[in-house]
């Protein structure tokens, strides 16, 4: 019988030698394997070993202000390269994490990849394959035309190239095969065995499993109990003992960073939802309104980070709570998707997929809705989220955004129509700017596309731009303002406050006064029809 070691982290981190390639499964404060990655910090620190090393890591690891995960591997001389899906981004007051440093510094090569892209290369490394060809990323910075994901000027044109096929141009995302891969779960049985009772998802821990060892590589996994070797239920076991090599035992282990244990987003109970902070009446709240009444009940619809997830919340108090099926790229079908630096948890979820297993269904189109924020849009209906200049370290990073927004049937994009410091009363039904912010978000180029409007339009996509003054729309001619909020002047609050010229359409409508009322709106939504093969059967 397979008896992988049971080591400390220290001891776990000697497994690594310099120049490998580290893959590390984690989603910024959930599920990551703090202990180990700080264990190899440490053994940098005394040994000047490992060194020279490419860490991969498919979503963000360890907490947003680089406190905990990757920050313990930001060591000049330990880290080489990094190759991730998204980055901690502390706020914009707070010194940069030491990776963003590294980065910002030239100190390292660094690339942003799209997350379920990431994923997928997994599996081809496991399955000996070349690599992945996808349109995801086509046109955007990912693209090796624009900056193939490259993150300094240190960072060489590698990992992506372009590739036709049947007359269509594709990506093609090389495999990156590991060395070794630290993984994370609740529970190791003696044979090593995973379970994963506790975790909020399971990630990625699976594939990367698969890639390292199928390829000769080692496997060490982080968890918070052992059990004797045979007593986990096979059907609860996600990774099985025959792929991991050694153990480290962490028995402080927290569920997120922010989270010491909290069964309601393990799926372990199910917790009232009057337990949920409700949203404070703020421009945000106003504008998750206004994108809440582009959804139908019954929908499958996707959230990201920002003032767009609070949109579940905003249906919890308008007594819609099961309105709509949220799927999030970490793993969550169903719940209410919780906020701020816990995101990517549900609270109740009726299922938790893997996130590589959520990124098909998101790749694919297989949902109806995406409502997403932004940092910048172009006249084009190009919109940055990844790139805010001169305060990079703030920003994320891609994440999921590139590989949901390449299948998203439809997309409401949310966020102000300006930034900086304001002064936006509102009352009486309505919204009175009384001192704008001095930066537009509407500019004449984004600083670099995180999704592409031309080819939102080749492909039918329905796009709309949801801000707290007025609701606008990508069509072929342009982006053309369809809805506006009472109280706000056309021209002076928002034609005037584009740096491009932006289009109206005739029959301009006004946003719904309930929008701008502290008190529930009595929000309805539209069923969506059964599938038309289910209808025939009536």
């Amino acid at each position: 019988m397979h008896t992988p070691r049971i080591l400390t982290a220290r001891q776990a981190a000697a497994l690594i030698h310099d120049g490998d390639t580290i893959t590390v499964s984690s989603s910024s404060g959930l599920g990551c394997p703090d202990a180990v990655l700080a264990g190899i910090g440490r053994r940098h620190e005394e040994t000047r070993s490992p060194s020279g090393l490419t860490s991969v890591h498919c979503i963000a690891a360890g907490d947003m202000w680089g406190i905990k995960g990757i920050d313990h591997l930001a060591r000049p001389g330990l880290l080489d390269r990094v190759v991730a899906g998204s980055y901690p981004s502390g706020p914009s007051s707070a010194d940069p994490p030491a990776i963003w440093q590294m980065i910002e510094n030239n100190e390292i090569e660094a690339y942003n990849l799209p997350s379920g892209v990431l994923f997928q290369v997994h599996r081809a490394a496991a399955a000996k394959q070349p690599g992945v060809l996808s349109q995801v990323g086509l046109q955007t910075f990912v693209d090796p035309r624009i900056g193939a994901g490259r993150m300094n000027t240190v960072t060489p044109n590698a990992y992506v190239r372009v590739q036709e096929m049947d007359g269509q141009e594709w990506l093609f995302y090389e495999a990156i095969v590991p060395d070794v891969a630290i993984i994370r779960a609740t529970t190791a049985d003696a044979h090593g065995n995973l379970t994963f009772e506790e975790e909020a998802s399971p990630l990625g821990a699976l594939d990367l499993a698969y890639a390292a060892h199928n390829n000769g590589g080692v496997v060490i996994a982080q968890v918070k109990y052992l059990a004797e070797g045979g007593s986990l239920s096979p059907q609860a076991v996600r990774v099985p003992g025959i792929l991991v090599d050694a153990i480290v035992v962490t028995p402080h282990q927290l569920q997120t960073t922010q989270t010491q244990y909290d069964p309601a987003i393990s799926g372990e109970m199910r917790r009232p939802l009057s337990t949920l902070d409700p949203v404070p009446f703020s421009l945000e709240k106003i504008m998750a309104r206004r994108a809440a009444a582009e959804l139908r009940s019954g929908e499958i619809a996707n959230i990201g980070f920002g003032v767009s997830a609070l949109v579940p919340h905003v249906l919890v108090e308008e007594g819609l709570p099961k309105a709509v099926s949220w799927v999030i790229e970490q793993g969550a079908v169903g719940g209410v998707p919780l906020l701020d630096f816990v995101f990517g948890v549900s609270q109740n979820p009726d299922a938790i997929m893997q996130s590589a297993d959520q990124f098909t269904l998101l790749q694919g189109g297989g949902f109806e809705h995406s409502l997403l924020s932004f940092l910048e849009i172009d006249r084009h209906g190009n919109v940055n989220v990844h790139s805010l200049p001169k305060r990079r370290h703030v920003t994320a990073g891609l994440g999921g955004f590139v590989d949901i927004t390449t299948g998203a049937p439809s997309i409401v994009f949310v966020g102000s129509f300006t930034a900086g410091r304001r002064d936006i009363e509102m009352r009486d039904g309505g919204l009175h700017i009384r001192t704008d912010g001095p930066h537009t978000k509407f500019v004449t180029e984004v600083d670099s596309p995180t999704f592409s409007g031309r080819r939102a339009i080749e492909k039918g996509q329905r796009v709309l731009y949801v801000t707290e003054r007025a609701v606008l729309e990508l069509r072929p001619e342009g982006l053309t303002v369809v809805e506006i909020a009472p109280g706000v002047d056309l021209d002076r609050d928002v034609l005037a406050r584009s740096e491009f010229e932006l289009l109206v359409d005739p029959d301009l409508r006004t946003m719904s006064s309930a929008l701008f009322a502290a008190e529930p709106m009595g929000l309805t939504l539209q069923s969506m029809p059964a599938h038309p093969r289910v209808r025939a059967l009536d």
